[in-house]
């Protein structure tokens, strides 16, 4: 069942990311010749009026197949026949539907659960924050100058920085402002950093204004630790132990449907739109990449089109998405073996 769930979630993002790909393609006056979900060997399929809709063997991504897209074809109906503007709408289209997916589900975790506002409501005994200089009722509002908008932020931003020290610009009584600097310290317990500042939890909203502002907030810190655990990654701070592929998604689904089905059916759907809202955000952020085959990669040569006015040898493109898809296949294959080994 747990393997069901996670398949429905992939499906999903992928079907609403794809849809966005479709949609523009269809305004654009672009032919999709296969609307795809999945990869490999196609499970079944049915013709439309021009395009083939297919559910494929393996739930790990999907296509939008347009005519002449990776050709140097410019006939009525072919992706380089459309405006370049179109184009660019057309591949931007899928992350920003991701997106905007993610905010949708922001929104309905914010008003039920409420937001972890960066207050300090009290310390850890002997932990460095307690002598610091901080105060119960402060509002941290950045991390060594970079804006903050909640609690889980500071959490984060230790992971990501092990060891090194942080200087809090903190709120206090409404308008006054400090910076305080902190050395965290390493807690054997929790095998993490900590500097021992305590928050009083989530509180519920009830102007909606606040929900959708705080909705896009979570849309906002999802998409910045993303790009932060790249970061962290590629400077080979991350073990390849920490790295998790569909494999490991599909595990951690399980875990989180686990331990959240002993309090109620509601809390299992709180806990599964989380992981639509990361994952989904997720997939947006790495489709935006600059890399070969990827929507980022196929932008880079759209805005070069716009740059000198003129398209880029298209068959040299082809060939580098290409190959990017051979590397992208691999770095996959190998991410799919790291989580087997793992979990077994």
């Amino acid at each position: 069942m747990n393997i069901v769930i996670a398949l429905i979630i992939f499906g999903i993002i992928v079907l609403i990311h794809e849809f966005g790909h479709f949609l523009f393609a269809k305004l654009s006056g672009v032919k999709v010749v296969e609307f795809s979900i999945g990869m490999g060997p196609r499970l079944f399929s049915i013709k439309g009026k021009e395009t083939k809709y297919s559910l494929k063997l393996l739930p790990l991504g999907g296509s939008c197949a347009m005519y002449g897209e990776d050709e140097d074809e410019d006939a009525p109906g072919s992706f380089n026949s459309a405006p370049l503007l179109g184009r660019i709408a057309t591949i931007a289209a899928g992350p920003i539907f991701n997106f905007i997916l993610a905010f949708l589900v922001a929104i309905f975790i914010v008003a039920n659960v409420g937001v972890d506002k960066p207050v300090i409501t009290g310390f850890v005994s002997g932990l460095p924050a307690e002598t610091s200089g901080l105060m119960v009722g402060d509002e941290i509002e950045k991390i060594n100058g970079k804006g903050i908008d909640f609690y889980r932020n500071v959490s984060t931003y230790l992971y990501l920085n092990q060891g090194k020290d942080i200087t809090l610009t903190i709120k206090r009584n409404g308008n006054e402002k400090e910076q305080i600097t902190i050395s965290p310290v390493y807690n054997e317990e929790y095998s993490q950093y900590m500097i021992g500042i305590q928050s009083s939890g989530y509180e519920k909203l009830k102007n909606p204004l606040e929900i959708l502002k705080y909705s896009v907030l979570e849309v906002k810190y999802t998409i910045s630790m993303t790009i932060d655990s790249l970061v962290y990654l590629i400077s080979g701070r991350a073990h390849a132990s920490e790295i998790s592929g569909p494999v490991g998604i599909v595990s951690m689904i399980g875990n989180t449907v686990n331990e959240s089905k002993p309090y109620g059916i509601f809390v299992v759907l709180l806990s599964l739109s989380q992981m639509v809202l990361l994952l989904s955000a997720n997939l947006g952020v790495m489709n935006l990449m600059p890399l070969p085959a990827l929507d980022g990669g196929r932008l880079i040569f759209l805005f070069l089109e716009a740059i000198f006015r003129r398209p880029l040898n298209r068959r040299i493109e082809g060939y580098i998405h290409f190959a990017g898809f051979a590397l992208l296949i691999l770095l996959m294959i190998f991410v799919m073996f790291n989580d087997i080994r793992r979990i077994l």
